[in-house]
């Protein structure tokens, strides 16, 4: 079959890898008919060292199940199924929990023994905890509201809970990538009567407007901390999302969080510790967020998608068959679309 592999900093290929076989009894084959690429695939395309072998890609997708384990029991062949970006038992403990992210015998796609979503099949561990069925058949038109399900709005709505989004809140979004754009429209679900978003890309901040926002700010560092002070009546935002993962990013967001505020940060951080401890400790900050378990929020939030409420699709710009894999990183690192879809 095709995949998509990483060899190193701008260096994605499509290339022929074995087809993937059952292997454990808890184990199923599932055919992808969706998947994209996500922002956090861009720190790699940034900076992977070279490497001979290549790392397999992909974390998001949605497909038909063509073959289970003889221990499976909640999938049978042609179920239509969305794969959450961690795979998981589904029984231990912190899945038990609601965190799934955390599973004391789960993982991660890409890594040298499992298959990653960027290709044409993919060998799903623990499937019966980790997989979804959906109630549509392959082809539905809200494919790419549902794919969204496994990785990128389920993280918008987990910074949304990490800040403490309450009905007739006051909320700031730090990034207008589409994690920070499906933060918007979690913070308005969840009933916020202000949103800002942060962001200088007129394309994504109109989306955010469609998606909620009321105000946006294109400032940064200082001058973004002031404007967004201003829009509050000078107290600061009461939840704050920070869905970037820079120092500079998450020392914004404390600076418009309002004193006893609370900090939502689902962007993956790119520098050692966690900056602005003092300022966080001088005004009552709660920080909050992480790895987003979207197991745990798909049964939440498809119904809103299934009945037409919620959109998120809309963050995908680019579709690309997977030979179009490549020039898909290099439009999204170039800032030429805001999320690439992928189709077979």
């Amino acid at each position: 079959m095709r995949a998509t592999l990483m060899y190193g900093a701008g260096d994605v290929r499509v290339e022929d890898v074995p087809d993937p076989r059952i292997l454990q009894p808890t184990d199923a084959i599932v055919r992808v008919t969706r998947s994209c690429i996500c922002g956090s695939d861009l720190w790699p395309y940034k900076s992977m060292p070279a490497s001979e072998q290549g790392n397999r890609m992909g974390h998001e997708f949605i497909g038909v199940v063509e073959d289970v384990g003889a221990a499976v029991g909640t999938l049978k062949r042609g179920d239509v199924v969305v794969a959450p970006f961690v795979w998981s038992d589904g029984s231990c403990e912190f899945c038990r929990e609601g965190l799934q992210t955390s599973c004391l015998n789960g993982g991660f796609w890409g890594t040298p023994d499992v298959d990653g979503g960027q290709g044409e099949a993919v060998r799903i561990p623990q499937a019966d905890g980790t997989l979804f069925v959906l109630p549509v058949a392959e082809d539905d038109a809200l494919m790419p509201s549902l794919l969204t399900l496994s990785d990128v709005y389920a993280t918008g709505h987990h910074a949304a809970l990490g800040a403490q989004v309450v009905q007739g809140g006051t909320v700031a979004v730090v990034g207008d990538g589409a994690v920070g754009l499906c933060g918007v429209m979690a913070a308005k679900r969840l009933g916020a009567d202000q949103i800002i978003i942060l962001g200088r890309h007129t394309d994504r901040t109109d989306l955010a407007r469609e998606f909620g926002a009321t105000d946006v700010v294109p400032e940064r560092g200082k001058e973004a901390v002031e404007k967004v002070r201003e829009l509050t009546g000078g107290l600061g935002a009461e939840s704050v999302l920070e869905c970037v993962g820079m120092e500079d990013s998450f020392l914004t967001a404390l600076g418009i969080a309002r004193p006893g505020g609370a900090v939502g940060r689902v962007g993956v951080p790119q520098t050692p510790g966690i900056p602005g401890n003092r300022q966080a400790f001088l005004g009552n900050i709660t920080i909050s967020g992480g790895i987003a378990p979207a197991r745990a929020y798909v049964e939440e939030l498809l119904p809103d998608i299934l009945e037409g409420r919620l959109e998120p699709g809309r963050v995908f710009d680019t579709t690309v068959g997977l030979e179009g894999v490549p020039g898909g990183y290099k439009a999204m690192e170039d800032r030429e679309s805001i999320k690439v879809l992928v189709t077979p």
